[in-house]
């Protein structure tokens, strides 16, 4: 059994996570770097220690320290969320070295499917239809130049290790091709540790879908539909659905089985995605397979009633999946919004700092995954993701009405937030019509212009109305601090053994 899990990351996923192990009487262990110190995740947690300096590379990506944490603390397991280390195979071999339960695949299935190059030696194998390009990394810039041409311009470069859109630069020409490799290759390098990269083709307006996979120790592999996560900025995704608009159930039982057989292919176990293009003229291409839980994996939850947080501890835990493909069922259509504290007015420049309100969306059939709480620091060195905003309805329709509601009734201030432009997408025609592709946001960009200077007015009087308040609640400053430091300790279960 699995008692104690160390949860080696930090935001939304990180309290997703502790709920998920709360409800299964599992304790938790959190991790911070400094810049976390007062992070949800760290209240949420039975414990929390510290791991280090705000950098990635000197916290959450120390492998070493977070083994030492692990084992100090008791844990008998190590959870990697999505991001940072869980597409890292030397953290699943270091956690099985240290006698940890690494809750996702094992380290051989990380290295075939977590190196792109690799997954797609394992899909033409498996004779699985994929986008032209390089099977290798290419080593330099002159045979990266020959590969284009051979390919056949525009192309994409692609990290070969990681994902999340990191690494990955477009190229119509030769002229451009040297500076995107230096980008790509620099960026791939910062976020995986890894400046391998490789090429495909570009396809023109397609669609991004992906199938969600599950799999155990006793050769059981199983799918739970499709994702349409088409709506998306520089490969970063704004909105997910499931199921597909496009996706009927001819083309859902194509797309599930490609991706079961590459699951089984890389001896995958636990849960993972299978990512695929697909073209206007259904024509269905792999893309590569994240081996980890998915940022979007509630929308798939709400339409199939499965945890998948809980379906990984389970398997983690050496079970059986305990269902068969047979018993998969899909009722109604459920949609995610990233809600991320950027401004998308300004270039979507980072708006990092304090959350001096914050009233989350609530009401029937709407979930509000959050990293964040009223009074919390989102800080600049990670990524920007605030919360992710599901809801569902019997029908697109409803599905759609309902996120248009709670994107209303949805209020952040003190940073900015994507809420604006998310409302705006989900109010438009095509996308309320489902005609979709990766390039939906460039083709409507031009039409999403700030609402004026109304907004910005209202904006600054409610700030200078906050800060009356605030000045007015204690002349000493001592009630305007108490209760939220109150606040923060009651958040926290019993404050029992870690150190913060």
């Amino acid at each position: 059994m699995i008692r104690k899990v160390l949860v080696a990351n930090r935001g939304e996923i990180a309290t997703r996570v502790i709920r998920a192990c709360r409800e299964q009487g599992i304790a938790t262990v959190a991790v911070y770097s400094e810049a976390d110190r007062e992070a949800l995740h760290v209240f949420m947690a039975d414990e929390a220690h510290p791991i280090g300096p705000p950098a990635p590379a000197e916290s959450y990506l120390d492998i070493a320290t977070l083994i030492r944490v692990a084992k100090g603390a008791g844990a008998d397991a190590v959870h990697p969320g999505y991001g940072f280390l869980a597409e890292n195979a030397a953290f699943a071999e270091a956690c099985a070295t240290a006698g940890l339960v690494f809750i996702g695949p094992p380290a051989d299935a990380i290295r075939k499917m977590g190196d792109k190059t690799a997954a797609r030696r394992i899909a033409r194998e498996m004779r699985v239809p994929m986008v032209p390009g390089t099977v290798e990394p290419v080593r330099g810039d002159d045979e990266a130049r020959r590969a284009a041409r051979e390919v056949g311009y525009p192309v994409m470069i692609k990290a070969a290790m990681g994902g999340g859109g990191k690494g990955m630069r477009l190229v119509r020409a030769d002229a451009e091709l040297d500076a995107a490799l230096r980008m790509a290759r620099s960026e791939a390098t910062t976020a995986f540790g890894d400046g391998s990269v490789y090429l495909e083709r570009y396809v023109e307006e397609p669609r991004h879908i992906e199938v969600q996979v599950l799999a155990d120790a006793h050769g059981h592999v199983i799918h739970l539909g499709e994702r349409e996560c088409s709506i998306q900025r520089r490969h970063q995704k704004l909105i997910e659905e499931c199921p597909s608009p496009f996706v009927d159930a001819e083309l859902r039982a194509k797309l599930g089985d490609a991706a079961c057989r590459v699951a089984k292919a890389a001896g995958y176990v636990n849960a993972g995605t299978v990512e695929f293009l697909v073209d206007r003229e259904r024509n269905v291409y792999f893309l590569e397979m994240n081996t980890r839980l998915q940022v979007e994996h509630p929308v798939t939850e709400m339409v199939t009633g499965l945890d998948l947080v809980r379906a990984q501890l389970r398997v983690a835990a050496g079970e059986p999946l305990g269902i068969r493909q047979e018993d998969v069922a899909w009722r109604g259509w459920a949609i995610e919004c990233r809600i991320n504290a950027e401004d998308p007015f300004a270039g979507w420049l980072p708006s990092p700092g304090t959350i001096t309100g914050l009233r989350p969306a609530a009401g029937p059939w709407v979930r509000d995954d959050s990293g964040a709480y009223e009074g919390a620091t989102i800080p600049r060195h990670y990524d920007t993701l605030i919360s992710k905003l599901i809801v569902w309805g019997p029908d697109r329709a409803a599905a759609i009405a309902r996120m248009a509601r709670a994107l209303d009734e949805y209020k952040v201030t003190g940073v900015r937030t994507t809420i604006p432009v998310l409302a705006r997408i989900i109010a438009h025609d095509d996308f309320r019509a489902g005609r979709l592709s990766t390039q939906f946001l460039e083709r409507i960009l031009p039409q999403l212009t700030p609402s004026g200077g109304r907004l910005e007015s209202i904006a600054l009087i409610a700030a200078a109305l906050a800060e009356y308040e605030r000045l007015r609640g204690g002349a000493s400053g001592q009630a305007a601090t108490a209760a939220p430091g109150a606040w923060r300790q009651a958040l926290r279960p019993g404050w029992r053994t870690g150190s913060r």
